[in-house]
């Protein structure tokens, strides 16, 4: 076992949730880091759910990587190890809940929820409860939230988004002649705080780009609406923060051997990756060089395999077709049977090319003879699991790993046969199809895999890059 995980840690812990999404708080969760931050403590952030966006605008309010924690992808027991791990070494670890506080899988019970989440982690949990166009009932909501899980930890409540200091008296007289549950402030709503939109959710912090001001005011507007002295003694945190004793974790290293070079692309079109998978080859001997499809020449030196994640391509395809350098080298490390591993917008970024939505198409890599095509609306979302049907970089046949699937693109202009070596399903077991793209050595997906549901995948995409070397 993980020497940092041997002995548990009582961490400081908080859960922000909502009511449902859309209620404002991953806004509310930056605030509250910033503000914490500002005060001088070390802020650990975990997103419930498999968005790769809201973590990105964690990491840069925080200053440490934001890691998924997931009810259906990952067992209970891996989740504690994510929390643990790296959560032992700050002040207070903050957990921004997914959808709203009970919404998972099903009417009937919690799984995958945030409600689940807190329980599995022992998280107290504040609830934010948008306030638009509400006055008395605003109360009835928190009421009813109060009652409906006597075993979830609610600590108290944060309205949002009030419209006046009149508003706001009201739903605080509503909310404390029904029930006891603490008010810890009342937020007014503020359109220069929001982060913008777009098809797959809020704008990546790669694109957006925080910036020091608009953190300033994400702090101030938490310290001018919310009683933070008293959320924070619920937590059971110091007026002021203690110097840590623990040192950061550091990834052990399970192979004595020399470490095995794999590719990474990361920049503004491809940054959706689970932090945790790069943890996990990184401890099975690989070491990581980066690099970006965007502004890169050339491949780095010297690595055995290539890893090509998520994120929005089809917002760049432009820039990515005229790096005519590094496309052809990513083409002929491809066709030089080395390993490559696409995912999602990596996927794409393969195909023959990429169509917008006002039909213009972008040359790409060209290893599958396929267009990713664009649409206005969403053609896949959910959970997944895949089992493969023949050896690859995951692992041998039979290999189970789940994740999630979530694109407007589409496949179109089909030009040759191509191997699908997964069977792929949904949580409930109806999608029941074929997917896994391969060609000599090559696999893409539209799926991102969680390697924390199955960790020796990481150890076989090592060996497999080893065994392969051109």
């Amino acid at each position: 076992m993980d020497p940092l995980l041997e002995k548990r840690v009582k961490i400081a812990r908080l859960c922000i949730a909502g009511t449902h999404s859309g209620c404002g708080k991953t806004t509310v969760s930056l605030g509250i880091m910033a503000a914490l931050v500002m005060r001088g403590y070390t802020v650990q952030p975990f997103k419930v759910g498999p968005d790769f966006i809201d973590p990105g605008h964690h990491r840069r309010v925080t200053g440490r990587d934001s890691h998924n924690l997931d009810g259906w992808i990952l067992d209970p027991e891996h989740n504690r190890q994510i929390f643990e791990r790296y959560g032992h070494d700050a002040h207070v670890s903050v957990v921004e809940g997914v959808m709203g506080l009970f919404d998972g899988f099903s009417g009937s019970d919690e799984a995958g929820s945030t409600a689940q989440m807190a329980k599995w982690l022992d998280l107290p949990v504040i609830l934010i409860i948008d306030a638009r166009a509400m006055a008395r009932s605003a109360a009835a909501v928190a009421l009813g939230f109060s009652r409906f899980d006597p075993d979830l930890s609610l600590k108290g409540i944060i309205f949002n988004r009030v419209g006046s200091k009149g508003h706001a008296q009201v739903i605080e007289d509503a909310l404390r002649s029904s029930t006891e549950l603490p008010l810890f402030g009342c937020l007014p709503y503020n359109e220069e705080l929001e982060i913008p939109s777009r098809h797959l959710g809020l704008v990546t912090h790669e694109d957006f780009g925080m910036g020091e001001n608009l953190i300033r005011q994400l702090a101030n507007w938490i310290e001018e609406n919310v009683d933070l002295v008293r959320l924070m003694e619920c937590l059971d945190l110091p007026d002021r923060p203690a110097v840590q004793a623990i040192e950061m974790a550091r990834d052990t290293q399970r192979h004595t051997e020399a470490k095995t070079r794999i590719g990474i692309a990361m920049d503004e079109a491809f940054c959706f990756y689970y932090l945790e998978n790069l943890r996990l080859l990184r401890e099975a001997g690989a070491a990581l060089e980066f690099f970006s499809p965007l502004h890169s020449k050339h491949l780095p030196k010297g690595i055995k395999g290539l890893i090509l994640g998520g994120g929005y391509p089809e917002l760049h395809c432009k820039a990515l077709s005229q790096n005519h350098d590094l496309l052809n080298e990513i083409r002929m490390f491809a066709l030089s049977g080395r390993p490559v591993y696409a995912e999602c917008g990596g996927l794409m970024f393969l195909m023959k090319e990429i169509r917008d939505l006002k039909g213009h198409s972008y040359p790409m890599a060209g290893i599958f003879n396929m267009t990713a095509q664009m649409e206005r609306r969403l053609n896949a979302l959910g959970y997944r699991e895949v089992i493969t049907r023949k050896e690859s970089m995951l692992g041998p046949s039979g290999t189970r790993v789940k994740g999630h699937e979530f694109h407007y693109s589409l496949i179109s202009n089909i030009g040759s046969p191509v191997e699908c070596i997964y069977s792929m399903n949904d949580r409930n077991l109806r999608l029941n199809k074929d997917e896994g793209f391969f060609k000599n050595r090559v696999l893409g997906s539209y799926v991102h895999l969680h390697w924390g549901s199955n960790p020796e995948v990481a150890t076989c995409f090592v060996d497999y890059c080893r065994r392969f070397d051109g």
